[in-house]
């Protein structure tokens, strides 16, 4: 009787010693800390203060009220072209560029505060590199939903809201940037250097250098960097098809790559990451800097004849970071952003600021960066149009038509719309997988996120879509606002008037963007000079080059188109009105590899 008394004393402690904190209640990138059946959030240096850190301090209400909102940023951005061309002329384009600079990054945490191992601050958090950080914890274990405390109990099957809200029904092309299938294969080229995730452990873990390092050009390693160099004159090998430079054969450099078995021998290319034999638009890319070092190479041993093998290698891998992150900043970003303020890359404007030069790749960088809409599910070359099946591992096609033609048809034909109801079918089973592995990372809502990046969480379905069909069959599949995963809810989320990319993939991507670019070594006071690139005309090749320059300097005359937006003046291929999904799924990843596109 004791023994029954006592446990029914114990009762209303045992159900009311819940984790407070997994219902989210601290604002403002306020701390939750729970305290037995209570919680305080730490509001440290939040600007804001109260049991939750919802009220401001008093600077932070001025700011508040001098801010503008983000609709008007967004007509400010895209309109008044007669203002913003005078400024982009004059020297308040650098004024205008230090202040975005220092707004963008300081949205990122430096050192980062989470990571995928803990659910709290460690030191692994900082020092072990292995696993990717994250800006927000997880959502707490013991949670009633998997989202919190808000929606189902029990989630969607990732197939049903990949086929309902994702699968493509007919191609929608990007009208309203004209945004060109060669910037597609830019993204997936670019962000793979440092999105490596290592799955045999799990989708928190990587095997990344958390840089723009041209390891996708280089190798991961050592051994492999050495497999791929000639070690005479800092080059790497390659081959002579046509009187044209190519990656070498795999039997000339014989690296680990990724090819089906009815891949012949002959036709296996050895490049810096074992993936991108698997697409001619990631061999392109793969070609035409494989070209551009050894031409610089070429340049530094004339400037310098008395350079050995080792140092011709080593600076020539420099200027080549440098122009990756020029051409990244100046032309890559600028598109997806679509704005009339003219970003432009100049490391100086930070040199008098507090900055830290170290990056760490956040899983909610890599995660959302999943583009599958922006892939058509045909490609047009020279008059020839390739289903997706006859595209995949069919590198011969550059061939048979020629870089340069390859190069201008991948510029003249108009990528996917991202968005709902845009993903191919070959890609869709990556899709399927992308949620899962948020769902194993335990990612936090996507309302959550927006709070996170200063930006109001959604109200209602409809605000999130802007389609009432879309938000009637969210809500059937969530319960509530508050619950919608963040993958699913970057892709449908209604666009933004000009851009490429949501709103809510800008306000994350921008900050991880530019604090990873601009964290780079080579933008430090002590590297950012003209004798860490071999002098004034290698530090000029980091400064100037441009997306046409690299193309143009490496390939036949006449160049071709080179852009990543087909422009007005030129009719894009391969568009009517209604094209169908083809292709089939080819492999566990589509033509996409582990870490999607």
């Amino acid at each position: 009787m004791d023994f029954v008394y006592l446990a029914f004393l114990l009762i209303p402690a045992i159900v009311f010693a819940e984790n407070q904190c997994r219902s989210f209640p601290c604002q403002n990138r306020g701390v939750c800390m729970r305290e037995g059946d209570s919680y305080t959030c730490d509001c440290t240096r939040t600007g804001y203060y109260g049991q939750n850190c919802e009220t401001p301090e008093f600077w932070t209400k001025v700011k508040a009220a001098i801010k503008p909102s983000a609709e008007t940023i967004d007509y400010l951005r895209n309109n008044l072209k007669w203002f913003w061309y005078g400024i982009n002329n004059s020297p308040l384009r650098k004024v205008v560029m230090r202040a975005f600079y220092k707004a963008v990054t300081s949205k990122v945490d430096s050192p980062p505060l989470y990571h995928t191992g803990h659910d709290y601050t460690t030191w692994d958090t900082y020092s072990d590199w292995s696993y990717y950080t994250r800006a927000l914890p997880p959502v707490p274990a013991d949670c009633p939903t998997p989202m919190g405390t808000k929606g189902r109990k029990e989630l969607p099957s990732p197939e049903y809201l990949a086929q309902t809200f994702l699968a493509r029904r007919r191609f929608i092309p990007d009208m309203r940037r004209r945004t060109s299938v060669l910037l597609g294969f830019m993204a997936q080229h670019f962000t793979h250097q440092f999105f490596k995730t290592d799955y045999k452990k799990g989708p928190g873990r990587t095997w990344s250098n958390h840089a723009v390092d041209m390891s996708h050009v280089y190798g991961e390693t050592t051994e492999r960097q050495h497999q791929l160099r000639t070690f005479q004159d800092g080059k790497l090998k390659h081959q002579w098809v046509d009187g044209e430079v190519y990656p070498p054969s795999l039997q000339d450099a014989p690296v680990h790559m990724t090819y089906p078995p009815n891949v012949p021998e002959e036709k296996r290319f050895a490049i810096g990451h074992e993936f991108f034999g698997m697409l001619p638009g990631l061999f392109v890319w793969a070609t035409v800097w494989l070209r551009e070092h050894n031409r610089v190479c070429d340049v530094m041993k004339e400037l310098h004849p008395d350079w050995d093998d080792e140092r011709l290698f080593q600076t020539a891998r420099l200027i080549l970071i440098g122009e990756k992150i020029k051409i990244v900043v100046d032309e890559y970003i600028q598109h997806l952003a679509g704005s009339n303020v003219q970003l432009f890359w100049d490391p100086e404007l930070l040199f008098e600021e507090r900055f830290q030069y170290q990056n760490r790749i956040v899983v909610e960088f890599n995660h959302p960066y999943h583009w599958h809409p922006l892939m058509p599910d045909q490609f047009h070359i020279n008059g020839t149009t390739y289903d997706m099946e006859d595209f995949l591992y069919n590198n011969d096609l550059i061939f048979k038509h020629g870089f340069n033609v390859t190069v201008d048809a991948m510029s003249r034909q108009i990528a996917g719309q991202f968005g709902p109801k845009n993903i191919g079918a070959v890609n869709l089973k990556v899709a399927v997988e992308t949620i899962k592995r948020g769902r194993e990372l335990r990612m936090q809502p996507l309302n959550e996120y927006r709070k996170r990046f200063v930006t109001p969480p959604y109200k209602t379905f409809q605000e999130l879509t802007g389609d009432e069909e879309i938000a009637a069959q969210l809500e059937e599949a969530y319960g509530d606002i508050d619950a919608v995963e963040p993958y699913v809810g970057w892709l449908i989320e209604k666009p933004v008037p000009g851009n490429v990319l949501s709103r809510m993939f800008l306000q994350m991507a921008s900050p991880f963007s530019f604090g990873g670019v601009l964290a780079n070594p080579i933008c430090s006071p002590g590297w950012w000079k003209p004798s860490t690139f071999g002098g004034e005309v290698g530090f000029n090749l980091v400064k100037t080059t441009t997306l046409k320059d690299l193309f143009c300097r490496n390939m036949n005359e006449p160049c071709g188109l080179v852009s990543f937006a087909v422009p007005e003046n030129v009719e894009p291929t391969g568009l009517h009105e209604d094209v169908e999904p083809t292709g089939s799924p080819k492999g566990e990843g589509g033509f996409c590899d582990k870490d999607g596109c």
